[in-house]
């Protein structure tokens, strides 16, 4: 089963998705997938031959989902580059000020049609009916594409 389905009647000029994990890691990596499944079609085609290191830290865990996804598809946008998360680690301070931090690293390569069967450009990720929350055997979000 996959971590994540697509939700027809959500939006209509939209493309929106549920994904689902055990931990917010395996969260992030569903969410992107979804994603990345939306602008290719075959991800599995995508070699390893770019690596990029993913640093970032947000005041809140919705946020860094949205910008982590945000970042990603900035490397497609001014790169030509889709990548697929190898590893990738949340942590969540709290003290004076509490923040999420996100490391990942990312690998793929560039984007050649005559590889990858291409499906819709995703613009951004919106903010419409976004939603990040715990529930008991997990994390789930829920998550509008722009395309």
């Amino acid at each position: 089963m996959m971590p994540y389905r697509y939700l027809d009647d959500l939006t209509v000029a939209d493309v929106a998705f549920e994904a689902r994990g055990s931990s917010l890691e395996e969260l992030f990596t569903a969410a992107w997938e979804a994603t990345l499944q939306v602008m290719i079609e075959n991800p599995n085609s995508l070699g390893k031959v770019e690596s990029r290191n993913i640093a970032l830290v947000e005041p809140s865990l919705d946020l860094l989902l949205h910008n982590f996804l945000q970042e990603l598809i900035y490397y497609k946008d001014a790169e030509g580059l889709l990548l697929r998360i190898e590893d990738c680690r949340i942590q969540w301070v709290e003290g004076r000020s509490k923040f999420a931090r996100l490391d990942a690293r990312a690998r793929g390569q560039m984007i050649d049609p005559k590889v990858h069967r291409l499906g819709t450009d995703v613009k951004a990720v919106t903010f419409y009916r976004f939603d990040l929350a715990r529930e008991n055997r997990g994390w789930t979000a829920t998550v509008v594409l722009d395309v």
